[in-house]
């Protein structure tokens, strides 16, 4: 063969190689058009059907496609988009006595032994309240929620009577965890109590539930004050407890809690007792928690200017009353002495010198007059003395006697009083960063700044030590007030309250802890006030709410006191 010929024959082969791969990709294609054609007409035939049955589902019950797609009722998160609040499907267990039509038998074993049956497969049932259901004839739930496995014994039961219908169902997956907050949802479907019953209708409505409502608190902070809190209820024995942190610029609720909880995922007698919030339905009197509005009052109107000056501390008469110090406190004390020793009378002189028409106009920019600004449903009328209050009334007024609030009411107080002296209303609404909502001036700057320095001081040198958490700069105030009964207060039966904001050199948020009735105990050196009870439940918050809020200890920095500590003799810090 020459080269002639094996040249052509060579190429002669090259082009059936590229023919052949040609052929290969050609088909290879055609082939995955068919599939891809393939898929496309199912989807085109469900997507058609999927259509036909949304538009026979409008025709019969007035209901789109979009929304039976949508959840049944919108999702409730924290401000981090932790849920809390969510709707699937779920089985009920209901009572049909009319199953079998007529009035034939609804059930094949007598109603004592399908109520001892359904009690081996729910161990926590009511057998004789079943039972009772049964022998009624009349239809009824047995149970709102049954696991799948449940449901299919409850059908091996062979009872025709007991139906295992699918609902919408409610579910909390935190469980107790921010239940005031929350609220719950009733069997018509309605939401009950808390952001379930403010939100009803945005959650219910098909144009809005696919959206989740993002609420301002955070389940972080949320956990560590509900865990203080029942901490520091069971070491005092007390009946109750509530607390709040508030962002002192956005009025925004980090975390509120009322203890004793109820449990939203099983709504029964128990929980119905427990669902009071104390937090904003509560009013009582917050005793010396008031005293620094009264100092804040003064210094704005010029009553208090010099720090240093000596103000009489004996017992103070008006009429046939006499108010005292719960101890001597000496014959004179300066301003940040009767702070730091929570001094009654003279706060009292104080409240005279600035006068019922300065002091009343203050409680009222502070919202004191009126239930407290949150949307809540559950928000308490204070007990507020009127228009003209006579000499001695304000001067109980500015010790935190002769009117009540609730610790809500408090907190808003004491953000304003620290964050510049701007007053802004509470919101369970997430606030979207770099927004500030409107508020109102009620101290001004220079009577804030001055505040923070005395707060500090007193949980430095005063009743607030116990609240002290290293390098986060707490700044607070004490109140123990005697619950009110038949024929005057009850002596035996005390409310604690602390207010505070931290870090004090530029206050970012605001907590008050509460005590309903503790008992003086070990844990709190037999003492029933709030230096011993309230106080600490804050020093044990901070440090672990803290890091979570951008908020780092640093015991390099603190609030200058150095023109307030030279006033104050050394043996009294």
């Amino acid at each position: 063969m020459n080269a002639l010929t094996l040249s052509r024959a060579v190429g002669s082969g090259r082009v059936q190689l590229i023919s052949l791969r040609q052929s290969c990709v050609t088909t290879a294609r055609t082939r995955l058009l068919w599939v891809v054609g393939g898929f496309a007409f199912l989807a085109l035939v469900a997507a058609v059907r999927l259509m036909f049955i949304g538009m026979e589902s409008g025709r019969t019950s007035g209901t789109s496609l979009a929304e039976a797609l949508l959840p049944a009722r919108g999702e409730i998160t924290d401000r981090n988009g932790v849920p809390l609040a969510r709707a699937f499907p779920a089985y009920a267990l209901w009572f049909n006595p009319h199953a079998l039509g007529g009035d034939g038998a609804p059930l094949v074993g007598s109603p004592k032994e399908v109520a001892a049956a359904l009690k081996e497969i729910f161990p926590d049932l009511d057998e004789e309240k079943v039972r009772q259901l049964f022998a009624s004839g009349k239809p009824g739930y047995i149970r709102r929620r049954v696991l799948p496995e449940e449901a299919n014994r409850v059908h091996d039961l062979g009872e025709i009577g007991l139906e295992t219908p699918r609902e919408i169902d409610r579910h909390y997956p935190q469980g107790t965890m921010a239940a005031h907050v929350l609220g719950y949802v009733g069997a018509d479907g309605n939401g009950r109590l808390g952001m379930e019953q403010v939100l009803n209708e945005h959650l219910s409505n098909p144009a809005t539930r696919g959206q989740p409502v993002a609420l301002s608190i955070d389940m972080r902070v949320q956990g560590a004050l509900e865990d203080e809190l029942e901490r520091g209820m069971k070491l005092t024995a007390a009946q109750g407890a509530a607390g709040i942190v508030l962002d002192v610029d956005t009025g925004e609720v980090l975390a509120l809690a009322s203890l004793p909880e109820f449990n939203p995922n099983k709504i029964d007698a128990a929980g119905e007792r427990l669902m009071f919030n104390r937090m904003t339905n509560q009013v009582y009197e917050l005793g010396s928690t008031f005293k620094p509005l009264t100092i804040a009052a003064a210094i704005d109107a010029g009553v208090v200017r010099d720090f240093a000056a000596r103000w009489n501390a004996q017992p103070v008469k008006v009429g046939r009353f006499t108010i005292n110090d719960s101890h001597p406190l000496g014959s004179s004390l300066n301003i940040p002495q009767m702070l730091m020793h929570s001094s009654n009378t003279v706060t009292a002189r104080v409240a005279d010198e600035l006068g019922p028409e300065r002091l009343r106009q203050v409680m009222v920019d502070l919202g004191m007059n009126r239930r407290p600004e949150i949307e809540l449903p559950a928000r308490g009328y204070p007990i507020w003395p009127g228009d003209n209050w006579p000499r001695l009334q304000n001067m109980t007024v500015g010790f935190g006697h002769g009117m009540a609030v609730t610790p809500l009411h408090l907190a808003s107080a004491y953000a304003a009083m620290v964050n510049g002296g701007v007053w802004h209303p509470a919101t369970m609404h997430r606030v979207e960063p770099g927004t500030v909502p409107e508020g109102r001036r009620v101290f001004k700057e220079s009577t804030s700044s001055r505040m923070r320095q005395l707060l500090r001081m007193i949980t430095k040198y005063g009743t607030g030590r116990s609240a002290e958490a290293p390098g986060f700069r707490v700044g607070g105030k004490t109140g123990s007030a005697e619950k009110p009964g038949a024929g005057g207060y009850r002596r035996t039966a005390i409310v604690s309250t602390f207010a505070a904001a931290f870090p004090m050199d530029r206050p970012r948020y605001v907590i008050v802890t509460m005590l309903d009735e503790p008992k003086g105990t070990v844990a709190s050196s037999f003492q029933r006030t709030a230096a011993w009870n309230a106080a600490p439940i804050v020093g044990r918050l901070v440090p672990r709410i803290g890091p979570m809020l951008g908020v780092q200890p640093d015991e390099t920095r603190d609030i200058d006191l150095s023109d307030l500590v030279p006033i104050v003799p050394e043996a009294q810090r």
